[in-house]
């Protein structure tokens, strides 16, 4: 089964808290604190593997956390870093935030990876906040939750080449002639409800990579029929060839059909219509074909189309065909980088926002520098608490509880801890 599309949940490992200890020997009454540090949680690391196809993998499990860090221990060890947990994709996928619709990630080439979501760092031992005045500190940091989000996977394949065209047009046909792909084929519409990739090799040419697409229909730009999947992979090729059944045997009218589809492809993106495009006139074998042919090669080529006449099911005119397609690929640049709206994820990760909002007159205040000092005090300890306050004092977080007009009594919560505010 063919899958290109998949919404997931990720989850990095939250860094080890740092560790409460005092060294504590022989002959040492009153050793110094020696709590060593948490360990950094480990991240989720999206890889493009030439080894998958599809998203299918994705349908069955929704959710993937990677390793937490682990604890300080005394005489200042650390905890162990938690392992790194690897996605594969495969190559073509585009990684988004499902919340923003930005993109994180464009995975196109084999080994080719990105950290989709950063673990968090392990907190500090109390060995760290030993000073002159400070020997016996019984707090710590506690390690920092790693990133968490939902994200979209989109797979766009790609191929150099795409065949466009209604259904039933011969495109199918016509790649399983060229190469050695072999797709469904059958007289009835939508019978390619997939893509199909195929390698086209001609001598004297490197060759290229042909992509069948299925078919599209009127409406296509807003999902109607097959819709944004078809156009989806569409996005990646660098010439179409447009397939049109000019015999006229099911009673189309080829030349309206090239233009139904040119302005699908205008209506969802400029960029895609703005790709070069050969016409490919199929079903000349039939004997009506030749009714049709010069009118509808004097139109297309007054749009400024090259145009070719082929019968896929003889294979008579394909190579022609071929050499001129290998030949216009030689000749065109590689494409730009999509224009895609990237999600900046170092940005997001270094805003240090805090929120505080009144419910049913408790004060909630959040954000991850206020989750990182509740994680760092120990409420049992009068050094702990004169550092929390502090830092309460320092970040500003008191000014904006009095702005929103806190009173002395007034309970405030804040990640589990709830203490009454007291200027």
């Amino acid at each position: 089964m063919f899958i290109d599309t998949a919404k997931i949940f990720i989850q990095a490992g939250k860094g080890g808290d740092g560790a409460v200890t005092f060294h504590r020997e022989k002959y040492v009454a009153a050793g110094g604190p020696d709590g060593g540090d948490g360990g950094n949680g480990g991240s989720i690391i999206a890889i493009a593997s030439k080894d998958m196809s599809t998203l299918l993998d994705f349908r069955y499990k929704k959710k993937y956390v990677a390793e937490s860090g682990g604890n300080g221990r005394d005489g200042r060890r650390s905890g162990k870093n938690g392992e790194n947990f690897f996605l594969k994709v495969p190559c073509g996928t585009i990684i988004r935030d499902s919340e923003s619709g930005k993109v994180i990630c464009d995975l196109k080439s084999d080994g080719e990876s990105f950290i989709i979501a950063k673990g968090g760092s392990g907190g500090w031992g109390n060995a760290r906040f030993a000073t002159a005045t400070r020997q016996t500190p019984k707090f710590a940091k506690a390690g920092l939750p790693g990133d968490e989000r939902e994200i979209t996977l989109e797979l766009k394949l790609i191929a150099d080449v795409g065949l466009l065209g209604f259904p039933n047009v011969g495109k199918s046909t016509l790649l399983s002639i060229v190469s050695e792909a072999r797709p469904k084929i059958a007289n009835y519409h939508f019978t390619t409800l997939i893509p199909n990739l195929g390698v086209v090799r001609i001598d004297g040419t490197k060759g290229f990579v042909m992509a069948d697409i299925p078919g599209i229909i009127e409406g296509a730009h807003e999902g109607i029929g097959l819709g944004h999947a078809f156009l989806r992979h569409v996005e990646r090729t660098r010439v179409l060839l447009h397939v049109v059944d000019v015999s006229g045997c099911e009673g189309r009218d080829p030349i309206e059909d090239v233009h139904t589809i040119n302005e699908e492809l205008l209506k969802y993106s400029e960029k895609l219509a703005e790709k070069p495009q050969i016409i490919v006139a199929n079903k000349m074998d039939i004997p009506s074909f030749d009714d049709n042919f010069e009118k509808f090669k004097a139109q297309m080529e007054d749009e400024g189309y090259t145009v070719f006449a082929i019968s896929a099911a003889t294979r008579k005119g394909i190579d022609d065909v071929l050499y001129y397609t290998a030949k216009m690929l030689e000749e065109l640049p590689l494409d730009d980088e999509d224009d895609y709206e990237y999600l900046d994820l170092d940005e997001e990760r270094n805003t240090d926002s805090i929120e505080i909002t009144v419910e049913d007159g408790v004060y909630v205040v959040e954000g991850m520098y206020v989750r990182k000092i509740v994680g760092s005090t120990n409420f049992d300890d009068y050094e702990s608490l004169q550092y929390f306050q502090r830092a309460l004092r320092k970040s500003g977080i008191i000014d904006i509880l009095e702005e929103k007009g806190i009173k002395e009594g007034d309970t405030v919560h804040m990640y589990g801890v709830e203490f009454d505010y007291i200027k």
